[in-house]
């Protein structure tokens, strides 16, 4: 071998064992979402009738977003926000997809949209979704076929029951193409899941990004026996509905807790960043608890928006603290793609809050907050329903054959009194902001592409 073959061999190997080095120094990122969790239902929030110490530990050891908004107010379009960056309904999925349903299916998700696995992967990111997907039930909008390296989890809307895991009589359960058939309730099939992931990663030197998506405390509620007689127990006094309620979430949070478990077993817990939330506030007769804002899941208040937030990274988010800051689930995006060091695409919506997360100084971002949702039936009618915050004002729509709301958070957080009729320059201005965000949505079709005979 020539010299100059020899050197440029030498080089070659420096440069994969440098870029091995920087690969390996990458920070994980793991993204848990559960689905209907109310603001409120966490102890660490205040609640005394529910114990979540993993939920807990997370904001002991990391940072509490106070003032933490889903995009949506239901399942579909938060996930879609989470996972593109953008409003729900400029990738397609303004309401809640249901393929197996298609006269009551009220999104598509665009194949024009990148998702965050698509633009971590130059980084060397290794992506994974374990969990609910809720974005596709086929071709071409599986995980896979927009991203992810690998799924193991469910397709669908929501289980009819968590034992056995089937939707209308449908087993939606996949290992990434193949249909597989786990046993057990389904919060820890997917704990086992994730944990059984975070162990092969760790063989690896590739960064990765694991999204586990629970479906938990979704309904169907339903609690492991066992966990809804500790509960019993402790709480005679509770409401049955709210009984099993706590349950099902403290159930869930110790699968939270195996999975951090898990995180500090393989030595990975310090080099990756944890953000927790939920797609949607909780629902109220199932006892859950939204803490003082009103309404629930499916509307346009802040108990269907506000959602528990808490982010931790040992070592760079300061242990137990806190942030006012305004930051919406589409923000997620943003946030791994510089914490990644990757450049997202140029038209999302979403904003990066790692500065906060890292203690420096970052201004709120002046945007409007605009929250969507399509629905069916006879209350929606295929219609929409939409919300929109600017600074203290926010602009209501909670039924598309109701007249706009309009509230001053700052004055009256909890929605009160409807200021809509003496504030007439403020609703100009709010519903014309609202009409340009709907137009920007119109843009993007919500339904599958009509096949050509």
């Amino acid at each position: 071998m020539t010299a100059n073959k020899t050197m440029l061999l030498v080089v070659a190997i420096v440069a994969m064992a440098l870029s091995a080095v920087a690969a390996s120094s990458q920070p994980n990122i793991l993204v848990i979402l559960a689905d209907d969790l109310g603001r409120g239902d966490y102890s660490a929030f205040g609640t005394k009738d529910i114990r979540t110490p993993a939920i807990d530990r997370l904001c002991r050891e990391g940072m509490t977003f106070q003032n933490f908004y889903a995009n949506s107010c239901v399942c579909s379009p938060t996930r879609a926000a989470l996972l593109t960056g953008c409003h729900p309904d400029r990738v397609g999925v303004p309401g809640v997809i249901r393929e197996e349903m298609p006269l009551n299916s009220w999104g598509y998700l665009s194949a024009h949209a990148t998702l965050l696995p698509q633009t971590l992967k130059p980084a060397g990111y290794h992506s994974a979704i374990v969990g609910k997907w809720h974005l596709g039930i086929g071709s071409p909008n599986t995980p896979t076929e927009r991203g992810f390296d690998f799924f193991h989890g469910f397709l669908g809307d929501m289980m009819d029951d968590y034992w056995t895991h089937l939707r209308n009589r449908q087993n939606f359960m996949r290992r990434n193409r193949e249909v597989v058939g786990p046993k057990g309730h389904a919060t820890d099939v997917f704990t086992e899941w994730a944990c059984d992931y975070l162990g092969e990663r760790a063989k690896s030197r590739k960064p990765f990004f694991l999204y586990l998506a629970y479906n938990a405390p979704h309904g169907p509620v339903q609690p492991p026996p066992d966990w809804l007689a500790k509960v019993q127990q402790r709480e005679p006094a509770m409401q049955p509905n709210r009984q099993k309620l706590v349950a099902l979430i403290e159930h869930l949070d110790s699968g939270i807790g195996k999975v951090l478990g898990a995180l500090d077993r393989l030595q990975l817990a310090g080099n990756t960043l944890v953000i927790f939330t939920s797609d949607n506030g909780g629902v109220l007769k199932d006892g859950a608890n939204n803490g003082p804002w009103r309404s629930e899941k499916c509307h346009m208040y802040e108990g269907g928006l506000r959602v528990p937030c808490a982010a931790r990274w040992p070592g760079k988010i300061k242990a137990g603290s806190n942030t006012d800051r305004i930051a919406l689930s589409m923000d997620i995006f943003a946030t791994s793609c510089e914490l990644a060091g990757v450049k997202p695409p140029a038209d999302i919506d979403g904003v990066s809050f790692l500065p906060t997360l890292l203690g420096q100084p970052q201004p709120e971002t002046q945007r409007d907050l605009y929250f969507c949702r399509r629905e069916g039936g006879v209350l929606y009618c295929g219609k929409t329903i939409e919300g929109l915050i600017r600074g203290e004002w926010k602009l209501v729509l909670d039924s598309p054959f109701a007249p706009l709301e309009l509230y001053n958070l700052k004055r009256d957080p909890l929605e009160n009194t409807d200021l809509a009729a003496k504030e007439k320059a403020v609703v100009r201005d709010l519903t014309a902001a609202l009409r340009k965000q709907i137009q920007r949505g119109g843009d993007v079709p919500w339904q599958p592409p009509i096949k050509q005979p």
